[in-house]
């Protein structure tokens, strides 16, 4: 879910933020971009790749089209998706491992080498260029024989990432400082097993989503403990999770609104937040409360979120060394006045979103731009959860065809300057990452929506890449180290970046 609010906190999102005085990121702040396996990879069932559940939901529905069997054919273009990155001069590049890659039955029995060779080879040539390699090792993707096998809502799919992870850390942790254990476990689980329309489409209305959610939380806490067990101590690499983290504010600020806005922070940002950076290591009292109270009514015997065991609570607190914050948009709330489906998240939450007609819309219908939610986020995460170490693991922008992108290098612009303030202002930081690399394959939208620093011309047998201005924009930023408002590349031409890149492991 996307969100917004109408509030200006000194901000103008045309004019970008009243304050004029010059604010830089520090020389040790990181920059990258980022993609995902599914997206841009393709070759969906080459050299022993087996499916997932993305490759399962796309082929058995007619109206989807499978563009993700070639996406931008980045399994064959390792060479020209670095190039990118040299040209952009960027610290990292965050990408994920397909499951299904290296261990096509989803477990440790049979590992695939073409597979793991195919990561090596990327992990390599960005090392050869001194650009960090930033692992995420659960972006969607699941194993079809997992998902057959109950998926995530299995308590077994705690064992099965804690195996799968272990092959992986194995195999890179002496090459990879940075790993991400899962990206946005609202989107796997509300989406995924809460609804349909969004692989593996359960539609397991306000069970199946919880049950993932305990899952998927439990799982990310196994792979951090073994990585912090076996491997930090002679590798000295970070693991991290990512989290969807939209604002959220009131409609106004009536009372009721205040209060809609409070829930759904709680059921969209510290379902997940709260576990690992709170001193109880549980979900927020406000959502169990809730639920509980919920289901009494619906005759459930017990409440339908599941809870943690003290042990699981010890395994769950601090057990992230950065919070990934993926962070579009913001929203509008205000109590609902819909009738949702009971049992269900929405029904729990029961809150409504709007957004403002006076916003900037992207093509993508959930995305408008609203720079000063990225700064209230984050001042947000400071106060409820005593300043975490942050990465923005995402944040982009959609457009339509074209290489020039104005709207996108506003948002870049406003969005920085939003994250400037929010530095200022005592909030740690690490790095920024763009979203995306390239124009990939988003999800059901398919190549509809274009997210890319890159454009692709997914009509080219090659996929073909070219630099839109907003790559010139933000390689610009990169070697500035500062937010420009006016300036505007001459021509369209990319070149290698001279600024080195790349930071040592400690860094992060």
């Amino acid at each position: 879910m996307f969100y917004f609010l109408l509030v200006i906190l000194s901000v103008s999102v045309a004019d970008g933020w009243s304050d004029n005085r010059q604010r830089r990121f520090k020389d040790d702040f990181l920059f990258g971009t980022a993609s995902a396996s599914y997206q841009v990879e393709g070759a969906w069932d080459a050299d022993g790749k087996s499916e997932s559940i993305w490759d399962r939901y796309v082929h058995s529905r007619p109206k989807l089209s499978p563009d993700g069997d070639v996406a931008c054919d980045s399994y064959h273009q390792i060479s020209r998706d670095v190039q990118m990155l040299r040209e952009l001069g960027v610290d990292f590049y965050r990408f994920s491992i397909a499951w299904t890659r290296v261990l096509p039955s989803g477990f440790p029995n049979k590992i695939k080498e073409k597979g793991l060779q195919y990561y090596h080879n990327l992990v390599d040539e960005l090392l050869k260029y001194n650009i960090q390699p930033m692992v995420t090792l659960y972006h969607f993707d699941l194993p079809q024989s997992l998902q057959d096998l109950g998926g995530w809502t299995n308590p077994l799919s705690i064992t099965w990432f804690e195996d799968y992870a272990r092959v992986i850390f194995e195999n890179f942790a002496s090459k990879v400082p940075h790993f991400i254990t899962i990206n946005q476990p609202n989107t796997v689980c509300v989406d995924g097993y809460g609804g349909d329309n969004f692989a593996p489409g359960i539609n397991s209305l306000g069970v199946g989503d919880y049950l993932c959610v305990k899952h998927v939380m439990l799982a990310h806490a196994k792979a951090y403990r073994l990585y912090e067990k076996e491997f930090k101590t002679k590798h000295q690499g970070s693991v991290g999770i990512a989290i969807s983290v939209n604002w959220i504010e009131p409609i106004n600020n009536q009372t009721e609104n205040v209060e809609a806005a409070e829930v759904a922070r709680e059921f969209s940002i510290g379902l997940y937040v709260n576990p690992i950076w709170s001193k109880e290591g549980d979900f927020p009292a406000l959502v169990k409360e809730r639920v509980a109270a919920k289901s009494k009514e619906q005759g459930f015997l017990t409440s339908r979120l599941p809870t943690f065991t003290p042990e699981e609570k010890d395994l769950l607190k601090g057990s992230s060394d950065f919070l990934g914050m993926n962070h579009y948009t913001t929203g509008l709330a205000q109590p609902s006045a819909a009738k949702y489906p009971s049992p269900s998240f929405l029904d729990d939450m029961s809150v409504d979103f709007t957004q403002s007609l006076d916003w900037v819309q992207g093509t993508s219908p959930w995305l408008k731009s609203a720079p000063f939610g990225l700064y209230k986020s984050c001042l947000y995460l400071n106060k409820q959860y005593g300043y975490p170490t942050i990465i923005i693991t995402e944040h982009g922008w959609s457009t339509n065809l074209g290489r020039k992108d104005p709207s996108r290098v506003d948002n870049l612009r406003a969005y920085l300057t939003a994250l400037l303030f929010a530095i200022e202002d005592g909030t740690v930081v690490k790095g920024y990452t763009a979203w995306s690399l390239m124009d990939n394959v988003e999800w059901g939208a398919g190549v509809s929506e274009r997210f890319g620093l890159y454009e692709v011309d997914f009509n080219s047998q090659n996929r073909h890449r070219s630099p839109r201005v907003s790559a010139h924009v933000y390689k610009r930023i990169i070697e500035q180290r500062v937010v420009e408002d006016t300036w505007r590349p001459t021509s369209l031409k990319m070149e290698v970046s001279t600024r080195r890149t790349g930071k040592n492991k400690s860094e992060l």
